[in-house]
């Protein structure tokens, strides 16, 4: 007999994730700022597509003393593909530099920052080599092997990555921008990304609850520990790097919250990790049910533990390695400038990117034991009942 299409699990995760967009669209409606502000009178400056048709003057060269890096200038002619400029052939400068980019080429495409003066005249200038064509093809290119390697599931958690990107940028971005509480609403945006994306996933299932429930409890604890560890060495979302600018913006009146952007930050880094830590010992409890449905809770929170435990170590070397790997400049900086330890371990620089890593890290570790725990209660066998849990 064929198997109806929409079976019951179907049924049940085609209702969750329902509820999730209409939660999504009313959230948005919710934080949107609104429509774009009208274009302001007087100078002001936009970012354009162009190609490079004719390079009229170059004196750019090759500094070895920036490891082969270009300096020069170039004067260009370029065609305006996007914006109010459309169509129009305008004389571009070009100003180059090891930490400006490289020289252009005819055919070359770019943006242009163009600059336009109340008395209607405008100029041009290369902002960057336009990138958006190179950007799609790296990322297309990324979808098609995890969908190759993944199968089903690869398009399914590239869903669930897509969906989280978008709630970043949509929903927490917005809503902290009019003045949100920022802790609360990272933490409430990290449990609603964990259960769509373990939803989209594995459907709603025991699983997928257990790993729901271990995730929630594992990004709860990393908050904890970052919060007390930012108390403990006194930093706070204020100390964090590149953090001047919206200073700036709070203070033109924009009521974004700032003090707990270190543990926002904190938990967004931990979610991925928690989450695939969370659904593998949930999928590891589960087959283990299989395999031996006599096992009871102890010996099934036993066997969980013993897998996680053998996790822990690559999940926080992950996260720690990220740190020196994003912060990898910054480090190799400041390592050359030879500083003493008591003043490199003194620096708000290095609590700040301790903070993140070490809390990022016990959340994941933390949600071992908690998830081995909540799994070893939903499929271990009980003694006194001595039946099985389905």
């Amino acid at each position: 007999m064929k198997k109806p299409f929409m079976t019951p699990l179907r049924r049940r995760t085609a209702v969750v994730l329902a509820v999730a967009l209409a939660l999504f669209v009313v959230i948005r409606l919710l934080t949107a700022r609104g429509a774009a502000p009208h274009q302001i009178a007087g100078d002001y400056a936009e970012y354009e597509s162009a190609v490079v048709t004719r390079i009229l003057t170059e004196s750019t060269e090759r500094d070895p003393a920036s490891d082969g890096g270009w300096r020069g200038e170039q004067t260009l002619l370029a065609d305006v593909r996007s914006g109010q400029y459309q169509g129009e052939t305008l004389l571009v400068y070009h100003y180059v530099g090891p930490l400006y980019g490289g020289p252009l080429s005819e055919g070359d495409r770019c943006t242009l920052l163009i600059s336009t003066y109340a008395d209607g005249t405008h100029t041009a200038t290369v902002y960057e080599y336009d990138r958006m064509l190179a950007l799609g093809a790296v990322i297309l290119a990324f979808f098609l092997i995890t969908v190759l390697v993944g199968g089903k599931t690869g398009v399914k958690s590239l869903i669930g990555l897509v969906f989280t990107v978008l709630c970043v940028l949509m929903l927490l971005f917005p809503a902290l921008l009019r003045g949100a509480p920022t802790l609360p609403s990272t933490f409430a945006l990290c449990v609603y990304v964990a259960a769509v994306s373990l939803t989209v996933l594995g459907g709603v299932t025991k699983k997928t609850l257990c790993a729901m429930a271990g995730t929630v409890a594992g990004t709860g604890f990393a908050l904890i520990f970052a919060l007390v560890a930012q108390a403990v060495l006194r930093v706070n979302g204020l100390r964090g790097p590149d953090v001047e600018p919206l200073l700036q913006l709070r203070q033109t009146g924009t009521p974004i919250r700032l003090t707990g952007l270190l543990a926002a930050g904190v938990l967004l880094s931990a979610l991925g990790a928690v989450m695939d830590v969370a659904m593998s010992l949930s999928s590891a409890a589960a087959e283990l049910r299989e395999a031996n449905p006599a096992m009871d809770r102890r010996g099934l929170f036993r066997s969980v533990m013993n897998i996680g435990r053998d996790m822990v170590g690559t999940m926080t070397n992950t996260l720690v390695l990220a740190l020196f790997g994003g912060s990898f400049v910054v480090i190799l900086t400041l390592y050359s400038l030879g500083l003493s330890p008591r003043q490199l371990l003194s620096s708000a620089y290095c609590a700040v990117e301790l903070t993140g890593a070490v809390a990022g890290s016990a959340g994941v570790i933390l949600s071992v034991p908690l998830t081995a725990w909540i799994a070893s209660i939903a499929y271990g066998k009980v003694p006194a009942q001595g039946g099985m849990n389905k």
